[in-house]
């Protein structure tokens, strides 16, 4: 069925939170139809909540009654629903309970407080906590069901272990709730969570009205235990130290790496690079470092030799491309009595080169900016670069009405910056017409030869 980006607000192609497609299952008929949620663990456990939320997620908002089938893994909501239409309630689920509102990252986790009555939201990626901004009707349901403190038990089977055998049948129902509505939801068999130990001198249980309290064990063998037992969703949904990190950060440990391999002679690995620039997710700005510690006065013979290197991080990225162009303004206000004269040149370049497109040098060219260079600086390498932008958009004016025209020239022919050099090109195409008109001429003479003359 395919895997789906968990915000699908987020289009690309990489992201790295997936969850399985939903996958409905209508049965039965008349007053009995319902729909079974097929794969209702899966995906659960790509979102890192419990099974139940999402299913009474969708009980809620259809006004249905949902059902739990914990031993045969069923979660079935009544009436006959659309897997597509499944899917789009559970974007509005993790809208609402998985994505950070800080960050829209689906790294958090729930923290419910059931004495206080609130339910708590905290980011592993950006440090985000605060209480839960919706209101929905499920808050209810999760403040009488909250998440185990132990991650395996989250999205997994939640009939297993002993705690879940001793729980209280309230309605003597082993498949569960099926009142419809959060309010009564009062059966035990609705959810099924493994929690901590209980720790009170007379082990009574919260139904007698006794405070207890709750701990975990935090022994080296039962940290263990629970680290064996992570499930593949919370495992996928754990990101290394360095993105935990900011930008800044993250940008100078990928500054290290270029200049380590660049002292070592050692640049020609650049898969190596553009990896390490995608895991720190700094591939756009990645531009940036490559021209301060890959250019000096020498940028004319250092275009070359990168080129390929370059073209890995700028190809067909407009954004990488201006970032590239802030870092050539860098080096030339570094190297500034050398480089400022040649700026068109230097410009010119790297178009030659296919580094840089017309596109990301009009959007540059378009507005000065004093973020990596001083505002006169700036100013001054946009004069500098005035003729070859005004050359390189009448070049591009010139293409687009050769193309209008439909003229029969060779489109593959490259533009000179200097216009004088064309005009061999014109000659040439002269001399070949002269030659093409005189060997016509030359056939005609043979063809006008009368064979009984000869």
């Amino acid at each position: 069925m395919g895997s789906l980006n968990v915000n699908r607000n987020v289009s690309d192609a990489f992201y790295r939170y997936k969850m399985p497609r939903i996958q409905a299952k209508v049965e039965g008929k008349g007053n009995g139809i319902k729909t079974v949620i097929v794969n209702m663990i899966e995906v659960a456990k790509a979102i890192g909540r419990p099974a139940t939320y999402p299913t009474k997620y969708f009980g809620c908002e259809l006004g249905a009654q949902t059902q739990f089938d914990f031993k045969n893994e069923r979660f079935i909501v009544n009436g006959s629903h659309e897997a597509a239409k499944l899917q789009d309630l559970l974007d509005g689920f993790i809208r609402k309970y998985v994505l950070c509102p800080a960050c829209d990252n689906p790294e958090t986790e729930l923290i419910v407080s059931a004495k206080k009555g609130t339910i708590s939201q905290g980011c592993k990626a950006c440090g985000h906590h605060g209480l839960l901004e919706s209101n929905h009707k499920l808050n209810t349901y999760i403040l009488k069901n909250p998440p185990s403190l132990n991650p395996a038990a989250q999205g997994s089977s939640l009939t297993e272990g002993k705690r879940g055998k001793r729980s209280k049948k309230v309605n003597g129902d082993s498949n569960g709730d099926r009142s419809g509505s959060p309010d009564n939801d009062t059966s035990s068999t609705d959810i099924v969570v493994e929690a901590p130990e209980i720790i009170s001198e007379d082990k009574k249980s919260n139904d007698d009205g006794v405070d207890v309290k709750w701990a975990v064990d935090v022994s080296d063998e039962a940290v263990r235990a629970r680290l064996q037992d992570l499930t593949e969703g919370a495992k996928g949904m754990t990101i290394s130290e360095d993105l935990d990190k900011s930008e800044k950060e993250r940008m100078d440990i990928f500054y290290k790496l270029v200049k380590t391999r660049r002292d070592a002679g050692q640049l020609d690995n650049h898969k190596e690079l553009l990896t390490e620039a995608e895991r720190l997710e700094i591939k756009t700005k990645a531009p940036l470092v490559l021209a301060e510690l890959l250019f000096d006065q020498g940028i004319a013979a250092q275009v070359k030799k990168y080129r390929v290197l370059l073209l890995r991080f700028t190809h067909d990225d407009i954004k990488a491309q201006k970032y590239l162009i802030r870092g050539i303004e860098q080096v030339i206000a570094l190297h500034k009595d050398t480089l400022m004269p040649k700026v068109p040149g230097i410009l010119k370049l790297f178009y030659d080169n296919d580094i840089l497109e017309e596109k990301a040098l009009f959007e540059w060219a378009s507005k000065v900016s004093k973020k990596y260079v001083s505002k006169d600086i700036s100013h001054e390498i946009h004069e500098k670069a005035a003729p070859f932008i005004t050359w390189l958009k009448e070049a591009e004016e010139e293409e687009s009405e050769s193309e209008d025209e439909d003229e029969d020239e060779d489109d593959d022919v490259e533009i000179e910056y200097n216009d004088r050099a064309i005009q061999p090109l014109k000659q040439q195409q002269q001399q070949n017409q002269k030659a093409a008109a005189k060997a016509v001429e030359e056939e005609d003479e043979y063809n006008d030869i009368d064979i009984d003359d000869i």
